[in-house]
């Protein structure tokens, strides 16, 4: 049974999206002693006070002065099929790293986003463990059938990467076999697990916070 607090990763990567601010990231970053920072997010997070393990990518993006002065932590692949966050993904898969969490990897521009957790999928197929951790909840992709330690009330979006036979337990509002992603988002879990049952892969998202009852 997975949940939000079970992750103990290896290793984190941080993208270039926005800096994340929650304690929930900021605890994985602080916590794992493996930090590899994409390219394009190495300067905020050396004036966060923070020196990464590595820094990987085309090296394009960080400024010639961190560029100089963190030279030796640089890891440099100008290969341009694929973006940073893969590259430093497969950079730990080289090194033996399985379980990976993955921290700003999302804002600034919504597309960069989208990308970056679609390839959760492709980190799954490979025989990653990996999450995406935001502000908000965490992307956590799955396989088949799963269930999940939560709070009551959480909520809980499905994401749909070709899976069918689509059924679930513990959600407030029933699923089945759907192709637009928005039609699985902003479920709830009503106790304190929920199962998923399905034939294939998808995306699961759950938020850190419960789901205030408004009393009226």
């Amino acid at each position: 049974m997975k949940s939000i607090n079970d992750f103990r990763p290896e290793a984190v990567v941080v993208d270039a999206g926005d800096f994340p601010t929650a304690p929930v990231p900021l605890g994985i970053i602080d916590e794992c002693r493996r930090i590899v920072c994409c390219d394009g997010a190495a300067d905020a997070f050396l004036a966060s006070g923070r020196v990464p393990w590595r820094i990987v990518g085309d090296c394009d993006s960080i400024s010639p002065n961190n560029r100089r002065r963190y030279n030796e932590i640089l890891r440099r692949f100008p290969d341009q099929d694929t973006n940073d966050q893969t590259k430093a993904v497969r950079y730990l898969a080289s090194k033996g790293f399985r379980t990976i969490a993955i921290v700003g990897a999302t804002g600034k521009r919504e597309d960069h986003s989208l990308g970056n957790i679609s390839l959760l999928i492709e980190y799954m197929k490979r025989g990653l463990d990996v999450r995406i951790y935001t502000d908000y909840g965490v992307f956590i992709p799955v396989e088949g059938n799963e269930s999940f330690h939560v709070e009551p009330r959480m909520q809980i979006s499905i994401f749909n990467f070709g899976a069918t036979e689509l059924r679930a337990e513990g959600l407030r509002y029933p699923i089945r076999d759907f192709g637009n992603w928005w039609e699985g988002t902003l479920n709830e879990a009503v106790g304190d697990t929920f199962t998923i049952f399905a034939d294939g892969r998808l995306l699961i998202f759950i938020t850190y916070e419960v789901k205030q009852e408004i009393v009226l």
